[in-house]
């Protein structure tokens, strides 16, 4: 048996799903959106303002920017894109240190592994080793955004699930979590 649901933590990723025809017509649905931050531990006390030419790298000092990796992992690519927009990945892009995914990244600041690093805002607010030195501007990357569909061959609960996703009690928690949610219940 497959799945009857599919969520992406991308477009790209469901844009693939829908190129390859796996999923159902007219379901398609982006539900949640999200921010990108710059976090450092809670204990550093840098202060940075995001903006085209900041000084990421001087503030790095000898340690290493945590992210994602950029070639596999969405938040990576986000990432690099906003660091490419305000003209300062050139000056980091050999001094990164690269997480699997966005956990190991934030883990890599919790621990003061790594002095700073670009994450999600909802994992940024779930570690309270860290915190958050600045929000990336939205018109820096690709919007963040979390689709839903269902599946061609998707059973009438996973319809209903999906439905449910979309309701002001769902919205309720999703908002509790950080997340922005699309459109209307």
């Amino acid at each position: 048996t497959g799945a009857d649901r599919v969520s992406a933590a991308d477009a790209e990723s469901m844009d693939y799903l829908d190129a390859k025809n796996l999923i159902a017509p007219n379901t398609r649905a982006d539900l949640l959106g999200n921010a990108l931050v710059l976090i450092a531990p809670a204990s550093l006390k840098i202060s940075l303002r995001i903006a085209p030419g900041f000084g990421l790298a001087e503030a790095l000092g000898g340690g290493r920017l945590a992210l994602a990796t950029p070639q596999s992992v969405p938040a990576g690519r986000y990432g690099k894109a906003a660091l490419t927009a305000l003209g300062v990945w050139d000056s980091v892009k050999d001094r990164l240190a690269q997480g699997e995914d966005v956990r190991a990244t934030l883990a890599y600041v919790a621990r003061g592994e790594a002095p700073l690093g670009i994450v999600y805002a909802t994992d940024a607010r779930i570690e309270p080793k860290v915190r958050v030195v600045g929000t990336f501007p939205e018109n820096t990357h690709e919007p963040i955004v979390y689709p839903a569909a269902l599946t061609k061959d998707a059973k009438p609960d996973a319809a209903r699930f999906l439905a449910y996703l979309k309701t002001l009690a769902a919205r309720t928690v999703f908002e509790r979590a950080g997340f922005t949610v699309s459109g209307s219940p």
